[in-house]
């Protein structure tokens, strides 16, 4: 069964529900976005969240001391990174990374990309990381989905997981503007509706 990750959580109220519908990871933005939430606020919900939902602390190419500050801060259980980080840093951070790549033509992923790391794929946008809306391509991701464990992004909402878990066969999806009534702000039934048919896609 394909995992799920509800992403741009910034409240209490919509971690507990994603938890509540069956989400298996929310993830909290640390990075210049719409949905940032700040450490204190990112801690509170962590500490609330069931023993079996992990909590993923996102940011785009900002100082390592500073994602390692806020990982033990909050007890992320895992840190997304959003940016050009450098292989280097993937490995310094040790286990637990997920690094973001996008369907850039002029940087198309390779599947030997970031070792040790669970690589996520995001639809290409010139400004923007993360949360545009935009679907990736799927043909792609299901060729990366064969060599790597990966969790497939960018896009994707109650009306099209089913098809996208069905066609790409991840290892999880991630949903953020695709279950949203506003940025930042959680439609508690989208999301209900999207882990749903997220994880029956397969059966």
């Amino acid at each position: 069964m394909v995992r799920v990750k509800i992403c741009g959580i910034t409240n209490l109220e919509d971690a507990l529900a994603a938890a509540e519908a069956g989400a298996d990871a929310v993830g909290l933005v640390f990075a210049p976005s719409p949905r940032r939430v700040d450490p204190e606020t990112a801690r509170r919900i962590v500490a609330a969240l069931p023993p079996m939902v992990m909590a993923v602390g996102v940011f785009a190419d900002q100082p390592p001391a500073y994602v390692c500050q806020v990982r033990g801060y909050c007890g992320l259980h895992a840190v997304q990174l959003h940016g050009r980080e450098d292989p280097h840093l993937v490995r310094e951070l040790g286990r637990g990374v997920i690094k973001a790549l996008t369907t850039d033509p002029q940087h198309p992923p390779h599947p030997d990309a970031y070792p040790g790391a669970t690589l996520l794929l995001d639809a290409h946008h010139p400004q923007a990381r993360g949360g545009t809306g935009t679907t990736c391509d799927w043909n792609l991701a299901r060729n990366l989905a064969r060599r790597r464990r990966l969790i497939l992004a960018g896009g994707l909402g109650p009306h099209n997981v089913a098809q996208a878990v069905a066609t790409v066969r991840p290892y999880a999806v991630d949903a953020s503007s695709g279950v949203e009534k506003a940025p930042g702000r959680k439609d508690h039934e989208l999301m209900a509706r999207f882990i749903a048919q997220a994880k029956s896609a397969l059966n």
